[in-house]
């Protein structure tokens, strides 16, 4: 995960636990507002069974995953599960997918061998690249292949192919409308956005305003961070904002219109906030910006009023072996790998406890 571009340069119990996610992620089916996931990381050592994960996320309700790279293990546990899933191919094995037949056989190998058991939602080729990293020169032609790859398999209307992108790639982000990418990323970017656009596959895009609040807390309240602000922080034309994460979102839709792709959507394919670590690294921050970003999701941004935005919580357990990360990023779990909430959530029936390590979806 990286830092996102701030607002002026831009024990308890288990079952009543998991009995109020159900009832939330219930409630918002009966809307028709279903928008949220986990992503599920293995970077520890002390993490349960595939199988036992894959039991918490239907005996949940959760209906939507995100994994970094293929797992068999877990694509098996997977197997009529109904969870919809976007599973990755890490950065360094993207050089490799510049060959056609390479691409097919990892289309045959992780995803044609396991559907229809196992619902594929998106693949996502490469993790927050960087345009300045040798890696940026595969991403789109790995894409493209994997692309081939699933239409030859008769997948492609049913799969769709993105990459995932952080904000450092806007050159401008404040306010929201003035939004755009970075002349050194737009190179980059802007023929991804045209193959997606072309595809009718959304953009990833890992989103974190405790990133943003972190490196500019003179001009970003905490409170506009975690979604508690009372009053309109941001007027931006006639758009007003009272929190963070909708106007990085926002700016990224901005620099999505200059780029010529004013109708592609956008999947929040991370977003968490620590509990412990670094400044405002807390239980009861995360557990605030979690709650509230579980509940702002529903009903779009400014910009985008009345849309369910997707978006998957970063992430299910809290990893401990994730190497040359800084401590903070070995806490951003919803559970503790002992299957333990890290926080309680009050809500009008029960207690919801979110942790650390995997994608729940609600959508």
């Amino acid at each position: 995960m990286v830092g996102l571009l701030d607002a002026k340069d831009s024990k308890a119990p288990m079952a009543p636990i998991f009995l109020l996610l159900g009832f939330l992620i219930s409630s918002l089916e009966l809307t028709g507002a279903q928008s949220v996931g986990v992503c599920y990381g293995k970077n520890g050592n002390n993490l349960p069974a595939d199988g036992e994960v894959i039991e918490l996320y239907k005996s949940n309700g959760i209906g939507r995953m995100r994994i970094y790279e293929p797992d068999r293990s877990i694509l098996d546990a997977l197997r009529g599960s109904n969870i919809e899933l976007i599973i990755g191919i890490s950065n360094n094995n993207l050089e490799a997918l510049t060959d056609a037949a390479a691409a097919t056989d990892w289309v045959e190998k992780n995803v044609r061998n396991y559907w229809p058991d196992v619902k594929f939602r998106y693949i996502a080729v490469g993790n927050e690249v960087n345009p300045n990293d040798n890696e940026a020169q595969f991403v789109l032609p790995a894409m493209q292949n994997i692309l081939n790859a699933t239409a030859s398999a008769n997948l492609n209307d049913q799969i769709k192919v993105s990459t995932a992108i952080d904000t450092t790639l806007l050159g401008n982000s404040f306010p929201p409308s003035v939004g755009s990418f970075s002349d050194s990323a737009s190179s980059y970017i802007n023929p991804i956005i045209k193959f997606l656009v072309k595809n009718g596959a959304p953009l990833l895009a890992n989103l974190y305003p405790y990133f943003s609040y972190i490196s500019n807390p003179q001009d970003i309240s905490l409170s506009y961070a975690l979604f508690t602000s009372q009053s309109i922080a941001i007027m931006d034309g006639n758009h007003g904002y009272k929190n963070l994460f909708d106007a990085i979102l926002d700016s990224l839709y901005s620099a999505l219109e200059r780029a010529g792709a004013p109708d592609l959507q956008i999947v929040v394919s991370e977003s968490g906030w620590p509990s412990a670590g670094g400044t405002a690294a807390s239980i009861q921050n995360a557990g605030t910006y979690y709650k509230n970003l579980i509940n702002h999701v529903k009903g779009g941004t400014p910009k985008r009023p009345g849309q369910a935005i997707e978006t998957y919580l970063f992430a299910m357990f809290d990893e401990n072996q994730k190497s040359g990360a800084p401590v903070i990023e070995r806490q951003f779990g919803l559970l503790t790998p002992d299957k333990q909430p890290k926080y309680q959530i009050s809500f009008p029936t029960s207690i919801f406890c979110v942790g650390r390590g995997i994608f729940v979806s609600i959508l």
